[in-house]
C-alpha cells in the first residue's frame, strides 16, 4: 500500500488514495499503522475515495480503530494532496465527509502547491440531543460535568462530531492527559466526546489544548478550534472571528453571522511518501 504522511499543525495522518471504497480491514490497519513505535505513526488513517456528491470523499479512522465523522486538519491535508498530485486542477473544490456532508474548500497556492486551505465547516450544531449529549437544551452552555469530585463547566458543540469546551485559567499548562480521557467517556456524552481546554487572552485570540476522542492528546484539532470559537462567542468571551492557538500552531476561525457557517483557515504539509 502506497501512502503519504501529512500533517495539519502537527495533527498527523497517513493518507491513502486510489481505493474505491473503505477497506473492510481499515480499523485494524489504522491501529497497526498509526502505532508510533511499530508502525508509520499518526493520529489517524485517512482514505481519499470517490464521491457521488463532491469531488472526493474523505473517511478517517482514528488511531484506536474508531471512525471519526469529521476532521478539520485532515480535510486540509486531503485538499493539498489532491491538488499537489494533480487529481484536480481547480482551487475551489468540494470534499464529502460523513459528519458534515459536502464541504467547499478554497485553496491558496504558491509555486504550484497548496500553502493554506479555507474550509467551509458548516453550521455548528447546538441542540443537546443532536450533538449528542443527554441534556435537553439548545444551546448547551454553562452546564456541569463532575469527574473524580471536580466540577467542570462546559459548553457543548457539534461540528459534525461532538465537542466539550471548557474554559480554564491556563490551557497551555493544563493537565489534558489526566482530565481529557475521563471527560471523553463521561455519561453526559453517549457517543463520547472531544474535549477542549481553552483560555481566552483577548477578543481575538484563544489558547486551546485538546484531547481527541479516539486519538488522545494531539497537537491540533480543526473541528475543536471551530467548536472553541463557537463556545467563546456563546459565552460572550470573543468576537466572531479569532485566532485559535494550538500546540502545533494557529488556525483562523470565523463564524459568519449572516449564514451561521464556520470557516477555518490553516496550513497543511506533506512529510514523506512511503510503501507498507
Amino acid at each position: 500500500m502506497n501512502f503519504t504522511k501529512m500533517h495539519g499543525l502537527g495533527n498527523d495522518f497517513i493518507i491513502v488514495a486510489g481505493e474505491q471504497e473503505l477497506p473492510s480491514n481499515a480499523a485494524d490497519l489504522a491501529v497497526r499503522l498509526c502505532n508510533r513505535n511499530f508502525g508509520v505513526g499518526a493520529d489517524g488513517l485517512v482514505y481519499i475515495l470517490p464521491s457521488e456528491k463532491a469531488d472526493f470523499k474523505m473517511r478517517i479512522i482514528n488511531s484506536d480503530g474508531s471512525e471519526a465523522e469529521q476532521c478539520g486538519n485532515a480535510i486540509r491535508c486531503v485538499a493539498k494532496y489532491v491538488y499537489d498530485n494533480g487529481l484536480i486542477n481547480r482551487t475551489d473544490i468540494t470534499i464529502e465527509t460523513i459528519g458534515a456532508g459536502v464541504q467547499p474548500l478554497a485553496l491558496e497556492t504558491a509555486d504550484g502547491v497548496v500553502r493554506k486551505v479555507r474550509v467551509d465547516m458548516g453550521r455548528p450544531i447546538l441542540n443537546g440531543f443532536e450533538i449528542p449529549t443527554t441534556i435537553d437544551a439548545n444551546p448547551v452552555v454553562g452546564r456541569t460535568a463532575t469527574v473524580d469530585g471536580r466540577e467542570f463547566r462546559f459548553t457543548a458543540v457539534s461540528m459534525g462530531n461532538p465537542h466539550c469546551v471548557i474554559f480554564v485559567d491556563d490551557a497551555v499548562r493544563f493537565d489534558v492527559n489526566h482530565w481529557g480521557p475521563k471527560l471523553e467517556v463521561h455519561p453526559l456524552f453517549p457517543r463520547k466526546t472531544n474535549v477542549e481546554f481553552a483560555t481566552v487572552n483577548s477578543r481575538g485570540q484563544v489558547d486551546m489544548r485538546v484531547w481527541e476522542r479516539g486519538a488522545g492528546p494531539t497537537l491540533a484539532c480543526g473541528t475543536g478550534a471551530c467548536a472553541t470559537l463557537v463556545a467563546a462567542v456563546l459565552n460572550g468571551l470573543t468576537d466572531r472571528t479569532a485566532v485559535i492557538s494550538l500546540a502545533g500552531g494557529d488556525l483562523l476561525i470565523e463564524w459568519d453571522e449572516a449564514s451561521d457557517r464556520i470557516y477555518m483557515t490553516g496550513p497543511a504539509e506533506k512529510v514523506f511518501e512511503g510503501t507498507v
